[in-house]
């Protein structure tokens, strides 16, 4: 899709480590390649002790870089729990992809408690919006790097209805990640982009 944008926001969450903060500038220099405004917001708590982060994006004609709630298009969830913790944020035309790959939040680590079945967390989210689910974290791997978690999702997110150009997206994935990462990153974009295309991560 290349229709024009008027307004694009993207709600990317996480937990610390996971690049949520590349994936939201890859966004970012794409949507300046094609000629729009960016502006965006990011916000965490213990960000580099494995902490809840969320990065607002805001494309087009938006004026706030915070995204009221109900009001995301896309959501990239890196960790199902934070996708859920940020569901006020979605609604029933919003699109989220979700990694199924669970991480404790390191508030909770050593208290009794449990981590909700992936498989409920999907379910509440669907209350939501549209979701898309893909095990994003076993794909990196298969690329060669955990690290590539974040490009697996851009990829996925690529080959939903999104309104920026791929050629873009990629273009900017090889401008910020370092050099010598540059094939594996690719490669990581493009299981992320056969994923979603998968019957079984179907939206749904």
């Amino acid at each position: 899709m290349t229709n024009k944008i008027d307004k694009l926001s993207i709600i990317i969450t996480g937990v610390g480590g996971q690049g949520i903060l590349l994936a939201s500038n890859v966004l970012g220099k794409a949507a300046i390649y094609e000629g729009y405004n960016v502006i965006g917001s990011e916000t965490h708590g213990m960000a580099q002790r494995g902490g809840s982060v969320v990065s607002h994006v805001r494309i087009g004609n938006v004026f706030s870089p915070l995204i009221p709630k109900g009001k995301a298009d896309y959501m990239l969830a890196f960790e199902p729990l934070e996708a859920l913790r940020n569901a006020e944020f979605l609604n029933e035309k919003s699109i989220a992809i979700v990694n199924t790959y669970p991480i404790i939040p390191t508030t909770l680590r050593g208290e009794v408690w449990k981590y909700p079945k992936v498989e409920k967390i999907l379910t509440e989210l669907k209350k939501f919006s549209e979701v898309m689910a893909i095990n994003a974290s076993e794909l990196a791997r298969k690329a060669g790097s955990i690290k590539t978690l974040n490009v697996v999702m851009l990829g996925a997110l690529a080959s939903t209805n999104f309104p920026l150009k791929e050629e873009n997206l990629k273009r900017a994935i090889r401008e910020i990640v370092p050099p010598k990462t540059i094939e594996i990153n690719m490669k990581a974009f493009e299981l992320g982009k056969i994923a979603s295309k998968s019957q079984e991560n179907r939206l749904f």
